[in-house]
């Protein structure tokens, strides 16, 4: 099993039981002891766990947002595919707001270097798309997540009130028909809702399992986004029964 595959499955463990133990977790992923020893000492000096003696546990409760550096491990093939794709339909010449996430950060890097004009809400995605012009990047103020380095508050809501954009890209940590949009952080909920009021059309980018999940903080009903893009792994009748709403649906291949 790859490094990546491991830390993967370790955090999967620890949200699924909240704590594991060294012997159980080599035993899982076929890795030495030794292995999987500094493979914890790893995630822990990321955030994303706490040492105890003979292994660790998940400081997160269940409703919480599991740390980026999980995240982005998490259907990378998926969201590399889903940033293709938002990044085909964006026209030259856009103004463009792009949200902050792992799966943000795969449209950014699909966008870079495209004639758009890009307000990230995420240093990450700001720092992709700053290093290829002629893609211009104007960054919103705010209060910096620790872990996200995504922007929200205030300052970012200030931001997002004196423009306005053609196309605003959104993420999500939940999605349903019933439930809407959601987020797990309260503040970037409220930024969501801010940006999809600020932009001609609202595109929501968002894979399979997005679809099995509905976090805390509701950002708006699903029938206000005028295009999802998502995955091959998301179930044809979910698709359905979000054109019905007159949503326009897009599989990334």
């Amino acid at each position: 099993m790859e490094l990546s595959e491991r830390h993967l499955a370790i955090m999967k463990f620890l949200r699924e039981s909240g704590r594991a133990d060294v012997s159980v977790l080599a035993e899982a992923t076929g890795a030495s002891e030794v292995t999987i020893r500094r493979d914890l000492e790893q995630l822990a000096a990321l955030g994303a766990l706490r040492r105890v003696r003979g292994g660790a546990v998940s400081d997160l409760a269940r409703g919480d947002e599991p740390p980026f550096v999980f995240r982005e491990l998490e259907n990378t093939g998926a969201k590399r595919a889903i940033g293709a794709a938002v990044a085909g339909l964006v026209q030259d010449g856009e103004a463009v707001l792009l949200d902050g996430g792992t799966t943000a950060l795969h449209i950014a890097r699909a966008l870079a270097g495209r004639g758009v004009t890009v307000m990230p809400l995420s240093l990450q995605a700001a720092n992709v798309l700053a290093s290829a012009a002629p893609t211009r990047v104007i960054l919103p103020g705010g209060e910096l997540r620790p872990g996200e380095l995504a922007v929200n508050g205030p300052l970012a809501e200030a931001s997002l009130r004196a423009l306005r954009f053609d196309t605003a890209i959104l993420t999500c940590c939940g999605v349903s028909v019933t439930d809407g949009i959601t987020a797990y952080n309260l503040a970037d909920a409220a930024v969501k809702a801010l940006a999809m009021s600020q932009a001609r059309r609202v595109l929501l980018a968002a894979d399979a399992g997005k679809f099995t999940r509905t976090a805390l903080a509701a950002v708006a009903p699903v029938d206000h986004i005028d295009v999802l893009v998502t995955d091959a792994a998301t179930p044809q009748s979910t698709l359905e029964a979000l054109e019905a709403l007159g949503i326009a649906t897009h599989r990334a291949v």
